[in-house]
């Protein structure tokens, strides 16, 4: 599969609808025009993170250590390239704490399969090289701890549910009665976001073999999370891609693309809303009534920074409709929530809403391994068309895409 921003599938490139359109003189900004062409913008301005899920963990007894014998459980959420990344420090130490190797936990095989079970043979013990075993400043590269067997002092176990692609990794301190017994510190975790190529950050937290960090050393050295939770916490966030996007001419009251509060009429707004692919839907309103121009902005994904656009006919009376894929979804799409007059130019943003097709059962936004991005079908739902809510944290409209009219 072409690996590209937004890696929605091959079909979401979709195939772009050619139309020739005679020019005609625009006159200013926001006032109608009699028979004119018009070019609609669709751009992505999403700001990306470096993380989609971040989070902390600590003990649940008096203090917040994770003593020997204890557990604490992480849930979080992520798709076949994704991993999860945890450090807590190894607390009978100077400078020493727990993670893995980068860029985190390996969580699905390479055929997408969730892995679950006992996964401790993942977990090092690294030496932060910021204090010496006297306790004394020095300034070595980050290292693995030699001759500790790390596994052997903390146990990891997977769980997953399927259907939502969450995650559960349980920590156990299993430390007890051995030669290295320690508690263990509040910890951090973080899941890298992926941008259908690779993952925005394939060295969460610190690079081995590198001086530290100020962030990793606080925890290394005394069990202090607050640095990296700052941290964390500014680049952490949900991003996406955008598909092409259908944009429609047509006279009457009712938008050709959806109706909300009503099921999806399998015209083809499912294909835009799971894998971006407009063209079932073009091909479906060519015979709808009161349509007078169908137009495809864009022939491939859309990633943030970048913008599509197309031009189009529109007379006194027309209405436009438009649709774009919330690309890292499992059935979401960007239209125009209100009626929108064809002659009218300016930005269409604060018209513009996210929507649920009520085709397949939602997951983390970019990190569910159903949704196109990684190669996924999303498991079927039966649903009315609604407005997205608040279960995820996704950024407002306004902060994901502009529209305007030129």
């Amino acid at each position: 599969m072409k690996k590209t921003f937004l890696k929605l599938t091959t079909a979401a490139t979709g195939i772009v609808a050619v139309f020739t359109l005679s020019s005609c003189n625009d006159s200013d900004n926001n006032m109608m025009e009699i028979s004119s062409q018009r070019t609609i913008t669709f751009e992505n301005v999403v700001i990306p993170k470096d993380f989609v899920e971040s989070g902390s963990f600590q003990g649940t007894g008096a203090a917040p250590v994770i003593l020997p014998g204890q557990s604490v459980a992480i849930k979080f959420s992520a798709g076949k390239a994704q991993s999860l990344m945890f450090a807590t420090m190894y607390g009978a130490s100077k400078d020493w704490f727990f993670a893995s190797k980068q860029p985190g936990i390996k969580l699905f095989t390479d055929n997408g399969t969730a892995i679950i079970g006992d996964v401790s043979s993942s977990v090092l013990l690294w030496d932060n090289g910021t204090k010496d075993n006297a306790g004394q400043s020095e300034s070595k590269p980050i290292a693995q701890v030699p001759n500790v067997n790390a596994p052997q002092l903390m146990k990891l176990n997977l769980d997953y549910n399927e259907m939502t692609s969450e995650f559960t990794l349980t920590i156990t301190n299993t430390s007890g009665g051995t030669a290295n017994e320690t508690p263990f510190s509040p910890g951090v975790w973080a899941v890298s976001n992926y941008n259908g190529a690779q993952l925005l950050n394939s060295v969460p937290f610190f690079t081995p073999n590198s001086l530290s960090n100020p962030e990793i050393t606080d925890i290394a050295q005394m069990g202090n999370i607050d640095k990296m939770k700052v941290k964390l916490n500014a680049n952490t966030g949900i991003m996406t891609g955008l598909s092409p996007a259908l944009v429609v001419v047509y006279r009457g009251d009712k938008n050709p693309v959806y109706e909300l509060g009503k099921m999806d009429t399998g015209m083809g707004l499912k294909d835009i809303a799971q894998f971006g692919n407009v063209s079932k839907l073009q091909n479906s309103l060519q015979s709808f009534p009161g349509i007078k121009g169908i137009y495809v902005a864009g022939n491939a994904p859309v990633p943030p920074g970048n913008k599509i656009m197309t031009s189009f006919k529109a007379d006194p009376g027309d209405k436009i409709a438009y649709v774009t894929m919330f690309g890292f979804s499992n059935d979401w799409f960007y239209a125009n929530e209100t009626s929108i007059d064809a002659t009218v130019k300016g930005d269409l943003s604060s018209k513009t809403a996210l929507f649920d097709s009520g085709t397949g059962v939602d997951q983390y936004p970019g990190a569910g391994n159903r949704q196109a991005l990684f190669g996924g079908t999303p498991q079927s739902e039966t649903m009315v068309i609604s407005k997205v809510g608040t279960q995820y944290p996704v950024p407002s409209v306004q902060n994901v895409i502009k529209v305007t009219v030129n």
